[in-house]
């Protein structure tokens, strides 16, 4: 199994030490790296990954120490920003970052930022025109990081799945919802080829880094679809159809902003131009391992730091 060729010299820093965070710093570790990462609550460090402090909360803000930085060569920022503040690791840790020898910083944002297409292809150079709210804040932080002038990279996601972040546990409790609106498309990406285009990207040269990479799989479809294919493995009976129009009143703000937009996302950059291979290049892959692993208690055995 090859590993992604990072310098063991490159130290990583990882903004938000949740779902996603973990899983990279996971990765980042095996691969030789050293890896600091934050939490907003204490957490005990162990198995080569040191947590830091982080937490924006006006009545509880915590934050690493400077010293507690040095060394840093790369930065990866997971968390959200704050539609009212900004950035809450540009604005309270930009100032520390600005004195580190950085040579790549990646900043996780969404692909919420292209808003409805009613379903049309969107890739890289396609305009920003996000929706109010937590889409727009998504754009004002890509603006922001990349004013200043560090070695910035963003990552656009659409919506993530993995191991214990999937459907399963819901079809067996019976809470998933089969709804269907037609023509309605989504994109999604498995949690580990995120890791795994991040190291990738991690250690090309700069020059060879495009400014904007969307992470996605091959394979934009219907909720629908995907949530058969999950009750299909797991032999179990689906829940009735329900209709969009019918049930869009009663959703959620939230799920019906999840609802509102169509639209589908190119990954050609990222798989042909930088030459990543996609772990899980559909859902079917992706969720065939996110089962063994969940029935398993262990991590698939196509390490995320792999090329191969």
């Amino acid at each position: 199994m090859i590993q992604a060729l990072v310098k063991p010299s490159r130290q990583l820093l990882v903004i938000g030490g949740g779902f996603t965070g973990l899983r990279l710093a996971q990765a980042a570790q095996r691969s030789g790296m050293a890896v600091r990462l934050t939490s907003r609550q204490p957490r005990s460090s162990g198995e080569g990954l040191k947590w830091l402090p982080f937490n924006s909360s006006p009545d509880g803000a915590s934050l690493p120490a400077p010293s507690a930085l040095a060394g840093i060569t790369d930065v990866v920022v997971c968390v959200p920003p704050d539609p009212s503040q900004g950035d809450p690791a540009l604005r309270l840790l930009g100032p520390s970052l600005r004195e580190l020898p950085l040579q790549w910083l990646g900043y996780l944002s969404t692909t919420g930022v292209y808003g409805d297409t009613a379903g049309a292809w969107v890739d890289e150079t396609a305009p920003t025109p996000a929706r109010a709210g937590r889409s727009q804040a998504r754009v004002a932080a890509e603006q922001a990081w990349l004013a200043t002038e560090l070695p910035v990279q963003i990552f656009r996601l659409p919506a993530i799945y993995g191991p214990n972040r999937s459907p399963f546990a819901a079809l067996q409790a019976g809470q998933s919802r089969l709804i269907h609106k037609p023509g309605q498309m989504f994109c999604r990406v498995h949690v580990d080829d995120i890791v795994g285009c991040l190291l990738h990207c991690l250690a090309r040269p700069q020059q060879e880094r495009p400014t904007v990479v969307n992470v996605t799989d091959n394979c934009p479809c219907p909720s629908s679809e995907t949530l058969g294919y999950a009750a299909h493995l797991l032999g179990h009976k689906l829940p009735p159809m329900e209709h969009y129009a019918e049930v869009a009143g009663s959703m959620s703000p939230m799920a019906r902003s999840f609802w509102s937009e169509n639209r589908r996302v190119s990954n050609q950059l990222l798989t042909q131009q930088l030459g990543y291979k996609l772990r899980y290049p559909n859902y079917r892959e992706g969720y065939r391992a996110c089962l063994a692993e969940e029935l398993g208690g262990g991590q698939s055995r196509r390490s995320p730091g792999s090329t191969t």
